[in-house]
């Protein structure tokens, strides 16, 4: 548009055509707004293979990325009545399964903000093939995708046995169970040429699977190795017994039936021998097992004397961290809540040092989209470009919580991925069960005593930025890297979960003693004894 010519126009124009043309270049310059005509459902896109018994994961997910958390998400079979499982507003509606999915489905939600869900489908059975899909909805999107699973079972191991004499040879019996779809029997000689079966069995029970039963006679002649091989059709495998026969177990002559006959007269001197050298083997193995013995407790006392030392290492090493964790103390700077950063939903106090999530945003701040990240977070007022700070945060009992430190330019930008390729350095807690860092992807972490308060370095020179847990003085997590540019601390409490009393993020007061070095030397605290130190109570 020609901005220049509009405006010439404007001159003279009555108030009433001023304002009408001034509303509307304000409706074209505001930011591109994502339509929900852009948001697709992403599933699985390819039929799925499961194996009877064993469990299978549904991802689906939102691209772009958008917060699911408030929307209906349902998992369907064939059309969306036949509900497998349902997830609306934070609680799962298990009454409206079906019946034949109760108690087998388990929901991961873990990145429902990002407005990704995985379900997973216990103990699989043949009647779980089939056409599935999930659906996302909301008050102005709706969207679905569909995929395919398969079922497929391999059986137990073939189990031949001897059932009689018939027709001049013998009968051989072969069967097995568990097997899905239909399989395919299979008898061969030993020079792999196929042998008829005299009879072949296959029946489905009622969980939809395959048990066989196949039987095969066995002429003079045609010893040697005969297999029984069933085969899965779907998996492209099999299964196979062989059993070797010789001709003196046949019925008929044989020239070696006399021999044979006359073993069995001197078998019970054979008997005989066979107990005696069975009687000196066990007594050599005792033996053995004796000396087996006195070196295993040599071992064990080996073993012990190793991890006294591991022992001794680890007690070095919470040493180090809690010296690491006093020497950044000595660089505590004054943090404080930036009150414009703050999403509408959260709660700001007077002093700026505690953010809990709110009930409902703040009045029209909601309504400027140019003022408020689109994450429910809040940033620290300060920007840090040089040097060395240390803040602590006492996150108490909250079962939900993000903390750390971003780049200043990205902290407008709008939904992202919580990672150091976006500018996130970030450590974090979910439901009360898995502390964890992004680097880039979800890291877990195994603390020995859960964190009431946590220390946050940043190091800019050295290009670190560090996570301590006061309550023990112990080192969790470093991230290393080149910040390129200015960086403020990050906070996001997330939204409660119901269990006790909303309680806030807070920001502890510590004594500020500027970003020179410390006037003593850091050496000094690997000497001194670990007193942890309280948090300050919140005014809640």
């Amino acid at each position: 548009m020609d901005l220049s010519v509009s405006l010439d126009c404007l001159q003279g124009a009555p108030l009433p055509c001023s304002l009408f043309f001034l509303t509307h270049l304000l409706f074209l310059v505001q930011p591109e707004r994502l339509n929900s005509e852009d948001i697709k459902v992403v599933g699985p896109g390819e039929p799925i293979l499961a194996l009877v018994g064993e469990e299978v994961e549904f991802p689906c997910h939102l691209s772009p990325y958008v917060d699911a958390e408030h929307m209906e998400i349902r998992w369907f079979r064939s059309q969306a009545s036949d509900v497998v499982h349902l997830y609306q507003e934070g609680r799962e509606l298990l009454h409206l399964q079906m019946a034949e999915f109760q108690n087998r489905t388990r929901l991961i939600r873990d990145e429902i903000g990002d407005g990704s869900v995985i379900l997973q489908l216990h103990s699989i059975v043949p009647s779980d093939e089939g056409l599935y899909g999930c659906s996302f909805l909301s008050s102005n999107f709706s969207g679905e995708a569909v995929w395919q699973l398969e079922v497929a079972g391999l059986g137990s191991d073939p189990h031949i046995s001897l059932e009689d004499f018939k027709e001049g040879g013998i009968q051989l019996r072969c069967s097995s169970g568990g097997w899905y779809p239909r399989p395919r029997t299979q008898w061969r000689d030993q020079q792999g040429r196929c042998l008829p079966p005299e009879f072949e069995a296959i029946v489905q029970d009622r969980q939809g699977l395959f048990s066989l039963q196949t039987s095969v006679v066995v002429h003079s002649g045609a010893h040697s190795n005969v297999s029984c091989s069933i085969q899965n059709p779907f998996l492209a495998q099999k299964k196979e017994f062989v059993l070797q026969i010789a001709d003196v177990f046949l019925p008929g002559n044989s020239p070696w039936k006399g021999a044979f006959l006359g073993t069995l007269g001197v078998l019970p001197v054979l008997l005989g021998l066979l107990a005696a050298v069975a009687w000196h083997f066990f007594r050599r193995q005792r033996r053995a097992q004796e000396k087996l013995r006195k070196q295993a407790e040599k071992e064990k006392g080996k073993l012990t004397a190793e991890l006294g030392k591991l022992q001794t290492e680890l007690d070095w090493r919470r040493a180090e961290g809690q010296a690491e964790w006093r020497a950044a103390q000595q660089y505590a700077a004054d943090v404080t809540l930036d009150v414009d950063s703050a999403h509408p939903s959260l709660e700001i106090s007077a002093d700026r040092r505690s953010v809990w999530s709110g009930d409902a945003a703040r009045g029209a701040a909601a309504d400027d989209p140019g003022r408020f990240s689109e994450q429910t977070c809040v940033l620290g007022r300060e920007r840090f470009s040089t040097g060395r700070h240390y803040w602590e945060v006492h996150v108490g009992r909250r079962s939900r919580w993000f903390l750390g430190a971003c780049l200043a330019t990205v902290a407008r930008a709008g939904p992202a991925r919580l990672s150091p390729a976006s500018g996130y350095w970030v450590m974090g807690l979910w439901n009360d069960r898995e502390y964890f860092v992004l680097d880039p992807h979800r890291v877990a972490l195994t603390l020995r005593v859960p964190p009431r308060c946590v220390g946050v370095f940043l190091d800019l020179e050295a290009g670190r930025l560090s996570f301590f847990n006061v309550s023990d003085g112990s080192h969790i997590f470093t991230f290393a890297d080149a910040f390129s540019g200015a960086l403020c601390a990050y906070f996001r409490p997330r939204a409660h979960d119901g269990r006790g009393p909303p309680a806030p993020l807070t920001i502890c007061p510590l004594p500020v003693r500027g970003t020179g070095a410390p006037e003593e030397d850091d050496r000094d605290a690997w000497l001194q004894p670990y007193e942890p130190s309280e948090p300050a109570p919140g005014p809640w």
